[in-house]
């Protein structure tokens, strides 16, 4: 018995597709939480972006190399300051 072949409404794809590339999430994060298989998800997306003129310009790949870097810079910035905060509560209660 084979399982039946799913049908998506062109509305679900399109909003999937506008997710991957306003959020810049990874195509495989995206369809995982959709239930969709990734390679689904690529293929509409390349259709998506042929249908409407590419509208996101894609990054070179010095820009995404810097992106990374600023992703990387911020994760640690936001640990430091986490860090801080809690010794900054630690000695506050310890000088009590």
């Amino acid at each position: 018995m084979t399982a039946a072949r799913r049908r998506f409404t062109q509305d679900f794809k399109d909003e999937l597709c506008r997710e991957v590339i306003t959020t810049s999430k990874p195509i495989k994060d995206v369809a995982t939480a959709y239930g969709v298989g990734p390679e689904t998800l690529r293929n509409w997306l390349n259709k998506y972006r042929e249908a409407n003129g590419g509208t996101e310009a894609d990054l070179t790949v010095s820009e995404r190399a810097r992106l990374k870097e600023l992703e990387r810079e911020v994760h640690e910035l936001r640990a430091e300051t986490a860090f801080l905060k809690k010794a900054s509560a630690y000695f506050a209660r310890e000088q009590r």
